[in-house]
């Protein structure tokens, strides 16, 4: 039974690398459309799970960390009071105009902070260090803004709403989903060069618990100090924040459309280049049945060629996925492939095969034992 599996499966060679090939576009596009979606979702909440915050207090229906809203900075001493919190600081969120060396205005996501080392945020320096932003007109910028911005050096200066800055720090993988380059300098700094919204008021509240809290507790006691705000935890708010950009975008939509299209393109090509074998050895399957073979036998000789092409395709799928990876990170994207990812294609790809090779059991199933003794 084996034999006949592997034997009309290779006998044309060709027809053998179309199906493999059909089945390895399908698993590459399943890994790249996942794998970028969930590059960008990484992107959508990488501060927040970045910032050790146990909770965030954010203003009312804040949909997601990039579109934040202001409300008073006073609300943060009304947290610090509460028993069980170890600390807790404002952060302000705001998008600003930087106006570049050769005219073009851009956009820049500032992240502002009273104490980035206590925060440990940024979470990857290459230059600079963080305590001095405190200490004048200063900001770190990440790598990412070459992209945006052309090559830039520390010790360089640009002008942020029309205000003289000077870059002292460089940081790496600090990125957000929309992909507008982040900015990192001191609390009041921010406040003042948007005095208008800024001024006297902060856009979060990042809370850590002090150890043996229970942090429901103090959650259930910030919302009653602070009425009119929401409070998440880190794991809900990072939840919120890329739901947010999955709703809104119909990236979702997106990815799944691509990937069932992915499998119909695998389902096609597997399921007419097994039926053209099988109806090209029809009389094989004929003697199996003539000696006494059942349906049972037919489909495992089926299945046994399903699964060879459907494995065949996925380490060649799997192999194109992996080899156009440094390619997307040429043009500042993620693509993410966790482990999760690929066993659950692996055994997809074997699911959908076998799928495949039902269409060319159906007609194997019905035929005559009595076809091989015509001539």
């Amino acid at each position: 039974m084996v034999d006949l599996a592997t034997k009309s499966l290779l006998h044309d060679k060709l027809r053998f690398l179309i199906t493999v090939s059909g089945v390895a576009f399908a698993v590459t596009l399943v890994f790249v459309q996942v794998g970028l979606f969930l590059g960008l979702m990484d992107n959508a909440s990488l501060t927040i799970e970045k910032i050790p915050a146990d909770l965030w207090v954010t203003s009312h229906n804040t949909p997601n960390v990039d579109f934040a809203h202001t409300f008073p900075e006073t609300y943060v001493k009304r947290v610090r009071s509460i028993p069980g919190v170890e600390r807790a600081d404002n952060l302000i969120v705001w998008f600003m105009n930087v106006n570049l060396p050769n005219g073009a205005v851009e956009g820049t996501e500032v992240y502002a902070l009273e104490d980035f080392q206590r925060w440990r945020f940024p979470w990857n320096v290459a230059e600079g260090n963080l305590e001095d932003l405190r200490r004048g007109a200063y900001f770190f910028l990440d790598q990412s803004a070459t992209k945006r911005y052309g090559e830039f050096k520390v010790g360089q200066y640009r002008e942020i709403l029309g205000r003289r800055l000077k870059i002292i720090g460089r940081t790496i993988d600090a990125k957000s989903f929309t992909t507008t380059p982040l900015t990192f300098l001191d609390y009041r700094l921010a406040q003042s060069l948007n005095p208008g919204d800024l001024r006297g008021n902060t856009t979060y509240i990042l809370v850590k618990v002090a150890p043996g809290a229970n942090v429901e507790t103090v959650r259930a006691d910030i919302r009653r100090r602070l009425p009119f705000n929401d409070v998440y935890t880190q794991r809900e708010w990072a939840t919120r924040s890329r739901s947010y950009w999955v709703e809104s975008t119909g990236l979702g939509l997106n990815m799944y459309l691509t990937v069932f299209l992915g499998c119909l393109v695998g389902i096609v090509v597997v399921a007419q280049t097994l039926y053209t074998s099988t109806m090209e050895h029809i009389k094989e399957f004929g003697t199996v049945k003539a000696i006494g073979g059942g349906n049972l036998d037919i489909y495992k000789i089926l299945s046994k060629q399903a699964t060879i092409a459907a494995i065949a395709g996925f380490f060649l799928g799997a192999l194109m996925a992996y080899a156009i990876r440094p390619l997307i990170y040429k043009i500042d994207l993620k693509l993410v492939i966790p482990n999760e990812l690929a066993i659950a294609v692996f055994f997809g790809a074997i699911a959908l095969c076998l799928a495949a090779s039902m269409i060319s059991f159906r007609k194997v199933a019905s035929i005559d034992p009595a076809l091989v003794f015509r001539g």
